[in-house]
């Protein structure tokens, strides 16, 4: 293998890979070689891969004769990712969500996504840290930390940065080039709050375009999977992998007609000439000054490429205190469901009973408590009030918000600052988010929760449901007339 090799992959993105590998320049084998090393030399630092696929590399050398004895499947072949560890694998791989008592935990079967990036020929590379039970479990856990893996830190800034979202450790490894892109999962900020804070490209679908069945639960009205990259062009490849109708998940049934396998001919480049697109000012008014000028920067941009902005827009449920009755409830029915089907040999099935082993190992496990799994086991919503209440501000939220506001003024989107409240608007409905790099914060300041915004920091487009073509014309668009995102220097 060239040495050269090392020099670009890590930041190459997934067609320069591909047509590499087509051109014989290097196979599947070297890319997981290469990776594995960058693994090895750099994750001591980040805590951000949690265990390594040992066939992985067996994995690659079945693909790299496949590719030379009848082809290849398509833009994946050959690609090794990483995924959360939420999700399920049935290999050699564990899937824990960062829990300890999950440890030992293999899956009886992939989880949907999983058995459709198999199809697409990529190699399941590893499963990454995250925030334990995605940041459903202490009051005051930080993003990042499980008492499985220990704490995730961002490639940009170890031990200084904010890694934000309970799918940090996907992030963090694929800024760092640990893999070509990952997978991360979202209920509320998990995908989209990494992706800013790391210089990535994440996207957040509307709930419904890939199945969860097979992912470690926390809402089932607004858990979703979705990619993590360094482009919006390998997201949009990512995506396009993951997509489609599952029986074993209700909210797929709604896809069909909206799904697509390539989203790739929505990569335009002068979309933003046609676009018009909502500023809701409210969420600016959380910036520091530096992130606001960031955000200033980037209106410039949209008028500058052509872009009707409109500017303020406002969202007439951005300051509703939301309920997290809903959730609780939510979490509790998926969470039972999940842990009664695992392996006898697994110590818990059932809440409670997770409860009790935390409490039981709790030097290891309950450094930052788990109040939040406690209340979701006390939780005394029958279903009548349960549906009552998500109705009630799915309501407000489509009327008085994301719906509203695009229908009022004739939007493509709005664009939200990175990693704040607005983006919680879109989750309570399960609609579709997007963030590309914009800026980077040179001083930052410590913000009230005690996290620098210091960093790489994005703009967040939100869109109606099942707009995703939409989002990803606007954010490649955007993207190709700033390219600011620059490699951590590890």
């Amino acid at each position: 293998m060239s040495t050269n090799l090392y020099d670009w992959i890590y930041e190459a993105d997934i067609p320069t890979i591909q047509k590499a590998m087509t051109r014989g320049e290097c196979t599947s084998e070297d890319l997981v070689h290469a990776y594995l090393e960058r693994i090895r030399k750099y994750n001591p630092l980040l805590n951000a891969v949690l265990e390594i696929n040992p066939d992985a590399l067996e994995i690659a050398r079945k693909l790299d004769h496949e590719r030379n004895t009848t082809g290849i499947r398509g833009p994946l072949h050959g690609i090794p990712i990483l995924l959360k560890d939420n999700i399920d694998t049935h290999d050699r791989m564990h899937t824990s969500a960062g829990s300890l008592a999950l440890a030992e935990s293999i899956a009886g079967e992939d989880a949907f996504i999983v058995a459709k990036l198999r199809a697409a020929g990529v190699v399941l590379l590893g499963k990454t840290n995250m925030t334990e039970w995605s940041n459903f479990m202490g009051d005051h856990m930080p993003a990042g930390y499980s008492s499985r893996g220990g704490q995730v830190l961002n490639p940009y800034g170890p031990g200084e940065l904010f890694v934000s979202g309970s799918s940090s450790g996907s992030a963090a490894a694929a800024a760092a080039g640990f893999a070509a892109a990952a997978i991360g999962t979202e209920t509320a900020g998990s995908i989209i709050g990494p992706a800013c804070q790391h210089y990535l490209v994440g996207i957040k679908p509307t709930v419904g375009l890939a199945s969860r069945s097979g992912i470690i639960p926390i809402s089932v009205s607004q858990d979703t999977p979705g990619p993590l990259a360094k482009s919006v062009a390998d997201a949009a490849i990512l995506l396009g992998a993951i997509v489609g109708r599952d029986d074993n998940d209700k909210a797929t049934a709604a896809s069909p007609n909206r799904t697509l396998h390539d989203y790739t001919s929505y990569l335009d480049p002068d979309f933003l000439k046609q676009a018009r697109i909502g500023i809701p000012r409210y969420y600016y008014r959380q910036l520091d000054s530096e992130r606001l000028a960031i955000m200033e920067n980037a209106i410039g941009v949209l008028r500058a490429q052509g872009t009707i902005v409109i500017d303020p827009v406002d969202l007439y449920v951005e300051q509703l205190p939301w309920n997290n009755d809903v959730i609780g409830y939510e979490f509790k029915t998926g969470i039972n469901q999940y842990l009664s089907q695992l392996h006898p040999d697994v110590p818990v099935h059932m809440l409670r009973e997770l409860i009790a082993y935390n409490e039981e190992n709790a030097a290891s496990t309950l450094r930052y408590g788990q109040a939040n799994l406690i209340r979701s086991e006390q939780n005394t919503l029958n279903e009548v009030d349960y549906l009552l209440m998500r109705q009630e501000y799915n309501h407000l939220a489509m009327t008085q918000g994301i719906d509203y506001a695009l229908d009022l003024h004739q939007l493509d989107a709005l664009m939200l600052p990175g990693d704040v409240d607005g983006m919680y608007i879109a989750a309570r409905l399960g609609y579709p988010l997007i963030t590309v790099p914009a800026g980077y914060s040179e001083q930052g300041i410590v913000d009230a929760d005690g996290d620098s915004t210091q960093g790489p920091f994005g703009v967040v487009l939100s869109g109606r449901a099942w707009s995703e073509p939409t989002l990803i014309s606007l954010a490649y668009s955007f993207e190709q007339a700033t390219l600011v995102r620059r490699a951590p220097e590890l």
